[in-house]
């Protein structure tokens, strides 16, 4: 198959390696992976904090630079769920407001958005596997981010694929559904609910004794990252890419 990668701005700016890393999976499992060059934000970020008409222009650049990909593969489940769940009303705001402009971009949208998968989702619900042939030895454990978890229902798929790693020592996590605290600008207009709750969930972390956690969104392994490294506990984060992608 091949499959077109949206990297995000997130990755793309702060986690470079994330993206390297789904590459390697997907060239290993025999896909070619193409990067259309054009690409930009998914307009999550000005959505989200209120700025929904500035979020407007990206969605027809979205569909001009994926729209005839077999499959676009997003390492990061808060951008799916921003395109699953906005898309096809910003499109029909787009039609209804410049006509002339965006005729059927509401058409376009629906057929590309099925085509959109989360990375780990496309592993296990596109490509119907458990097993990509890793090796990873070292002690893991596993959040489930609350985009992946609620908005794309991803279930067990992640933890399924890691538990299939060879080497790996995957602890279960307490209170996995728990929120990291960081939720985008959350984290920032409501700084102390959101360190209590980092707190919560690096305590769990702590408990399980691992080397590593791992998650679909590096914006929540940023968060838990941070309190990881302030209080020097020699933990680190690794997206899930970079831990299916290792040989």
């Amino acid at each position: 198959m091949k499959v077109a990668l949206f990297i995000t701005c997130y990755n793309d700016t702060l986690f470079p390696e994330a993206g390297r890393a789904v590459v390697a999976v997907l060239e290993r499992l025999g896909h070619e992976v193409e990067f259309p060059a054009g690409q930009t934000c998914c307009g999550q970020m000005h959505y989200n904090t209120g700025y929904q008409a500035e979020a407007l222009p990206l969605l027809p650049r979205f569909v001009a630079q994926f729209k005839h990909a077999e499959a676009v593969v997003v390492p990061s489940s808060s951008c799916v769920t921003m395109m699953r769940e906005h898309y096809p009303g910003m499109a029909e705001r787009l039609e209804k407001e410049r006509p002339d402009t965006y005729r059927g971009m509401v058409g376009e949208v629906n057929s590309l958005l099925p085509r959109v998968w989360e990375f780990s989702e496309f592993l296990t619900k596109r490509l119907g596997l458990t097993d990509v042939g890793a090796y990873y030895p070292h002690r893991v454990t596993y959040h489930a981010s609350c985009h992946g978890l609620r908005g794309l229902a991803l279930g067990d798929g992640p933890e399924t694929l890691l538990r299939n790693v060879r080497g790996i020592d995957l602890v279960k996590l307490d209170k996995v559904e728990q929120c990291c605290g960081f939720g985008g600008t959350f984290a920032v207009k409501n700084a102390e609910v959101s360190s209590a709750m980092l707190t919560e969930k690096t305590t769990a972390v702590l408990n399980t004794k691992a080397e590593c956690v791992t998650a679909c969104d590096n914006s929540c392994l940023m968060h838990i990252g941070g309190a990881l490294h302030r209080q020097r506990t020699g933990v680190r984060t690794v997206h899930i890419a970079e831990v299916l992608a290792g040989s």
